[in-house]
């Protein structure tokens, strides 16, 4: 038995790194889990290698009416949602007086304004049943945990984009708590610092996406690759299951009276004690 069986999550961007990890531990605890990627075949890989129940959404969020798709999915196949982890994004980094507009809104886009909507998207199905279970004397959570960053509770150089996204997601997790405590619906989010994904590997590994007909390129410059562990008391980078074990425990039973909250999952990384 594991302690989120019966429970529906989404995890947005669970085809590979920290998403995938989540959902992974998730499922191995006991949720039927949607798995929601741009990349379809890796989002169903992803899905069949997990031991419980997925479904699987494969769609670029910050396009149309997808966030509303992504919830549907996740009601079609479970009937239900009791778990909302936004997990999904990227980084095009680069210092201000460089940077396009393009790649500000972008940033804004894919780690502020998704979240709202597949929020607004689930609301219904998070708030509805929590009405009919106050009015019959009964208390039982749901979870939204949205993925920030150090990035976004304290800057870094070169990604004023992405700080800027990532610091309006712990705004919209903190009035969000406000409006959602009322229907035991726990939102809270975790900023992470150096973790060992497709974001922190070298640019020159070739790592890509497609986003809205472009091609993105992932990482940063070799310089910088694993330089992160010389901020850390505990000597290494985070692995994706270190992320995860963050979010899962947001989600589990054990983050009941833990609200409008940012959990630092640094390893003590330089601002991740002070944030």
């Amino acid at each position: 038995m594991g302690v989120l069986d019966g429970k529906v999550a989404i995890v947005t961007g669970s085809a590979r790194g920290i998403g995938r990890a989540t959902a992974s531990l998730l499922s191995a605890q006991g949720a039927s889990v949607v798995i929601s990627d741009l990349d379809g075949d890796e989002a169903a890989a992803t899905a069949s290698s997990l031991a419980g129940e997925t479904a699987v959404f494969a769609a670029d969020l910050t396009q149309g009416d997808a966030p509303d798709r992504l919830v549907q999915t996740a009601i079609d196949a479970f009937g239900r949602v009791d778990i909302v982890v936004n997990n999904a994004g990227y980084t095009v980094d680069g210092v201000m007086h460089k940077m396009t507009d393009d790649a500000f809104q972008r940033m804004l886009d894919i780690h502020a304004v998704v979240p709202f909507r597949v929020l607004r998207a689930a609301a219904p199905h998070l708030r509805e049943p929590a009405k009919a279970e106050r009015e019959q004397g009964l208390e039982v959570f749901r979870k939204v945990v949205n993925v920030s960053s150090i990035s976004g509770t304290m800057g870094n150089a070169g990604q004023v984009n992405y700080a800027a996204g990532k610091m309006a997601l712990v705004g919209l997790t903190k009035a969000l708590a406000k409006e959602w405590g009322q229907f035991k619906i726990n939102v809270n989010a975790v900023a992470f610092g150096s973790v060992q994904t497709r974001l922190t590997a070298s640019n020159q590994a070739g790592n890509t996406i497609e986003v809205a007909g472009e091609t993105v390129t992932l990482g940063i410059p070799d310089p910088l690759v694993g330089s992160g562990a010389a901020s850390i008391p505990l000597g290494r980078e985070a692995t994706v299951e270190d992320a995860a074990g963050g979010i899962f425990m947001l989600c589990s039973p054990w983050s009941d009276f833990v609200h409008g909250q940012v959990l630092h999952v640094t390893g003590g990384q330089v601002g991740g004690m002070t944030g």
